[in-house]
């Protein structure tokens, strides 16, 4: 591997921060220190879908056991298990509460699989109980409690990798390294786009819970609502009060990607996103369409989601525009499209591995995908879904004027409305949401002279399901 490159992007990224690189030492919840020979044991929390990979990423590696399946849904165990005891084995021990694990002191690692809702605080917990974290992304279900999970990493020595696998594809860092070099132009445009089908989820009417679920548990920080199986398992990511929609479910992926491919990129300077739920009436709450323009000053971040059918250009992907002189007036793009998929990486492309070898060397700087990366790239999802959130409908007939006078946010914005057509949606008769534009401040982490805004970057949580203030 080519690590002087990678090391430039993972350096560069982390040097103007806060929170910065770090090497650790050990603190009273540190835990022991785990040599290159020793056994490495994981409870992975949450195993329904995106679990399984979790077990199979560390339970393939050597000196590496799965020793805890946690997930409030009992029924779930028997499969699972038996796939650790025939793959690996070693019989795991399942529970629902993830607090029973947090107490064992054997248990080295928390590798979190679990509905968004659930990421921060479990992985705060991880910290603190001296455990380190590999968290999905988002790596937050709002800025705030993001913020919080940065801090509780440094603050208790924890190496806390984010889910976000194309961090450790090194073509990326390559490509990263050669815009921040200007070998293609000064940047105009990063586009990440995430079109995934996403049909109607119907309605589903509240119901008892099954036996084998612990509702409670599963509910954890959010506020307490009666059941309804468009929740439990997958359904859950088109509700507030647990997901974020596919801007932060797929498209955070991209998101991270394009934000790396901007030199020096942390958090915009304004943010402003449409789009609407259309093609059916379901009891889904997020966007299936949404554009979101992110102002970076010399360059855009362009993040558009597609959740209805379209005749092309569908699929996950990210795009580079270049403008290679005033003079030519000319623009050129660069489709980062054919980079392998990072999910079927094994050896050097591999997040987990990269993870467990950070997790023995103690060294933050290993990561390919630090914490705080997570967190930045999982809050501009977050702050997507702000702006859309407080944005009011209009018709499309009206002109809009959420874009001002920028040339390239109109024709995204034209692209969308052809999508639109394309799904048989008659314009004229349909309203979409106009989001609420965003001035935000880095140093504070928050948004400029709004405090309706501000009070969707948290939320009201439910004891003892509490992000704290004071990590």
């Amino acid at each position: 591997m080519n690590q002087s490159r990678r090391s430039f992007i993972r350096q560069s990224a982390l040097a103007s921060t806060a929170f910065g690189a770090f090497t650790i030492s050990g603190t009273k919840s540190s835990g022991k220190v785990i040599g290159a020979n020793e056994r490495v044991n994981v409870a992975v929390c949450g195993i329904k879908g995106r679990g399984a990979s979790h077990i199979g990423g560390h339970g393939r590696q050597k000196n590496v056991t799965i020793s805890h399946l946690v997930d409030p849904d009992s029924s779930l165990y028997d499969g699972r298990k038996k796939f650790v005891t025939s793959k690996f084995k070693n019989t795991p021990d399942c529970v629902q509460d993830v607090r029973k694990v947090l107490d064992n002191k054997d248990v080295d690692v928390i590798s979190i699989a679990t509905p968004n809702h659930w990421h921060s605080l479990m992985s705060i917990w991880a910290c603190q109980a001296g455990k380190d974290v590999y968290v999905e992304k988002p790596l937050s279900h709002n800025i705030f409690e993001g913020k919080k999970l940065v801090e509780a990493a440094k603050k208790y020595g924890r190496i806390v990798q984010h889910g976000t696998q194309n961090r450790s594809v090194q073509k990326w860092a390559d490509q990263a390294q050669d815009i921040a070099a200007g070998k293609h132009g000064k940047l105009e445009v990063a586009l990440g786009t995430c079109h995934k089908r996403r049909g109607s989820i119907g309605f589903k009417n509240t119901e008892k819970p099954p036996a084998a679920l612990d509702f409670d548990i599963w509910t954890g920080p959010a506020q307490k609502e009666d059941f309804h199986k468009n929740l439990v398992h997958y359904n859950w990511h088109w509700f507030w009060k647990y997901g974020n929609g596919d801007i932060g479910n797929q498209g955070v992926h991209q998101m991270d990607i394009a934000r790396w491919m901007i030199p020096g990129a942390r958090w915009p300077k304004s943010v402003v996103s449409v789009g609407g739920r259309f093609g059916y009436e379901d009891q889904g709450q997020t966007a299936n369409t949404q554009l979101t323009i992110f102002d970076y000053g010399e360059s855009l971040l362009v993040f558009d989601v597609r959740g209805l059918s379209g005749k092309s250009n569908m699929g996950v992907s990210n795009k580079v525009y270049f403008d290679k002189g005033a003079s030519q007036k000319t623009s050129k793009s660069y489709d980062l499209k054919g980079i392998r998929n990072p999910l079927s990486d094994r050896g050097k492309g591999d997040i987990f591995e990269n993870f467990i070898h950070a997790v023995r060397s103690r060294k933050t700087e290993d990561l390919n995908a630090h914490v705080y990366e997570g967190h930045v790239s999982s809050g501009l999802c977050h702050l997507a879904n702000v702006s859309y959130q407080l944005g009011e409908k209009q018709g499309f007939d009206k002109k809009t004027n959420a874009f001002g006078n920028n040339k390239k946010a109109s024709e995204y914005f034209e692209r969308m409305k052809e999508h639109l057509k394309e799904n048989g949606l008659k314009l004229e008769d349909t309203d979409y949401v106009v989001g609420r534009t965003l001035e935000f401040d880095s140093k504070t982490e928050s948004i400029k002279g709004d405090d309706e805004a501000n009070k969707l970057l948290t939320r009201d949580y439910r004891a003892p399901f509490v992000v704290p203030e004071k990590v």
